[in-house]
């Protein structure tokens, strides 16, 4: 008895030390993602979901509602701004240790329980989620939380519980159409397993199934009203369906994501969970989740879209492995040289994360601190938005339309503006290859609207030069020129070390095509791109 309670005491003197090292971090890295959170110019994508957040409905072209959802409740309680528009996500983004925590707990004691909320923060892709408003953070808390959930149905089988699990469902299919793995492997628990294949006997389950089809509704509503355009994107205008060889190198990719040694650990964890399959419940589910994720971005991979960024598709799977490591740690002993190997994986992710971060910190910094070969590491992306909307206004006669040459520097613009004015966008290889010209349509703000609208009237456009691929430049603004009946240059704007520039210019539309190489657009972005000569 005596040597139980000294085990005890032993166990609780180490969980509070565990917990002391997960507090400190972790409000540390929460500090730091405030900080960044609140100064960053929005993403791309970002100021798109905030234009849909201006338009509410029950999902878009590109997405179920969730996002936009989301990012209205901020902008409702804490008015237009990137925090306000970003608190929700840090807010859902700081729940992902804690699962993590609860998944670790129903595996073993309140030691691993905190370990494993460590582990969380020194995966790069997890503990900096939150910082952008964009889907990844709903639909990543959502997976893990119905993961959770399910494992929670070893010991407990109430409705409570069912609920739990059918809400995390819901939400995660309001968010994104990559909500399906989940319900794979939900199937697959269903079918394969005999827990499973009991659910059908239990009203909870039907109770989880039905708020689960209700999460689905925003999604067939919304292809309902865009004639299946959200569908037709997700699934094969983005994809080619073809073997495409470079993406071979996704293994090497994701382990520089979420760094080598703590990459290589997850990828031993997953192998110790599907070698534990039938040692319970919780390490089935485990299990499934793991293959289903691991195994459908690897081989779906191949032929899937790989012009997009996609690196953070497997984060869901690598979670609840994260809740694994401490657990398998405390079942062996380690010898010195296994201890720095663990201990090096935990500092390096922990410390990829403070880069990462610090880097989105220094893009927030307006003047840009980059000069020569070091610019090049600050994300683009997030540069020249409050330069170009500020010569815009200046540039703006009142009444005067305001025109974008493609859907992100109109979001742009809308955003700076607190969408005070309609941006108007015209035709460009972007609006379609991210599934955004449908909506545009549907709000009246391309082209076609846009005619209606202005008829002969003279336009302020805006023209972001450096926004498409050297492959689909010049040929765009070909047919950009094309549009116009005349064009008078207004002002240059080349911040962010001239990366990316800016056009203004003084328009008024057309609908015939005529000599568009002799355009001032075409020349004034043929120059600035080459100017020692042509290109």
């Amino acid at each position: 008895m005596a040597a139980s309670t000294k085990d005890e005491g032993s166990v609780a003197r180490a969980a509070r030390c565990w917990r002391a090292c997960f507090w400190l971090v972790y409000l540390g890295t929460l500090a730091i993602k405030l900080a960044v959170a609140s100064r960053l110019a929005p993403f791309s994508d970002e100021a798109f979901y905030w234009q849909e957040s201006r338009h509410l409905d029950w999902g878009y072209s590109d997405l179920p509602g969730m996002t936009a959802w989301l990012i209205a409740l901020g902008e409702r309680l804490g008015g237009h701004g990137v925090l306000a528009m970003r608190a929700p996500f840090l807010l859902l983004g700081s729940l992902l240790p804690w699962l993590v925590r609860d998944l670790a707990l129903r595996l073993a004691g309140p030691v691993q329980g905190w370990q494993a909320a460590l582990w969380c923060l020194a995966l790069p892709l997890a503990s900096s989620l939150g910082v952008l408003a964009l889907p990844d953070v709903p639909l990543t808390v959502a997976m893990l939380a119905a993961i959770c959930a399910l494992c929670r149905l070893r010991e407990d089988s109430s409705l409570l519980a069912w609920l739990g699990l059918g809400l995390s469902l819901a939400a995660a299919c309001a968010t994104h159409y990559r909500a399906a793995p989940l319900v794979l492997t939900g199937l697959w628990l269903i079918l394969a397993t005999p827990r499973g294949r009991g659910w059908w006997r239990q009203p909870g389950a039907w109770l989880a199934f039905g708020l689960a089809a209700v999460g689905l509704m925003p999604l067939l509503i919304s292809n309902l009203r865009t004639h299946g355009a959200g569908l037709a994107f997700q699934l094969w205008q983005r994809n080619p369906w073809h073997f495409h060889a470079d993406t071979l190198v996704q293994p090497l990719e994701q382990a520089g994501v979420c760094t080598p040694l703590l990459y290589g650990l997850l990828a031993w964890a997953a192998w110790k969970v599907w070698c534990r399959r039938r040692e319970g419940w919780v390490w089935q589910v485990l299990a499934i989740h793991t293959v289903v994720l691991w195994l459908g971005y690897a081989v779906g991979g191949l032929f899937a879209d790989d012009a997009r960024f996609r690196l953070h598709w497997p984060l869901p799977g690598y979670l609840p492995l994260l809740a694994v490591l401490p657990v398998l740690w405390a079942e062996r002993r380690h010898g010195g040289g296994v201890r720095m190997i663990w201990g090096a994986s935990w500092w390096l992710g922990w410390l990829a994360t403070l880069a990462g971060l610090g880097l989105l910190w220094a893009a927030s910094l307006s003047p840009l601190p980059q000069a020569g070969r070091w610019g090049k590491l600050f994300p683009m992306q997030f540069t020249g938005w409050r330069e170009s909307a500020a010569k815009a206004v200046q540039l703006r006669r009142p009444g005067q339309l305001l025109v974008a040459d493609n859907f992100i520097l109109g979001a742009e613009l809308d955003f700076s503006l607190a969408g005070q004015l309609p941006v108007y966008v015209l035709d460009s290889p972007l609006n379609r290859y991210h599934g955004r010209a449908p909506q545009l349509a549907l709000w009246q703000l391309d082209l076609p609207a846009l005619r209606r609208r202005a008829g002969k009237d003279e336009l302020l456009l805006v023209v972001d030069e450096t926004a498409l691929r050297e492959r689909w430049r010049w040929s765009a603004l070909e047919h950009l020129c094309g549009e116009l009946a005349s064009v008078r240059l207004l002002g240059r704007l080349e911040p962010d070390q001239k990366r990316r520039r800016f056009g203004f210019y003084a328009i008024r539309l057309r609908a015939v095509t005529a000599a568009p190489r002799r355009c001032v657009i075409w020349t004034q972005a043929h120059a600035a791109t080459y100017p020692d000569g042509p290109g």
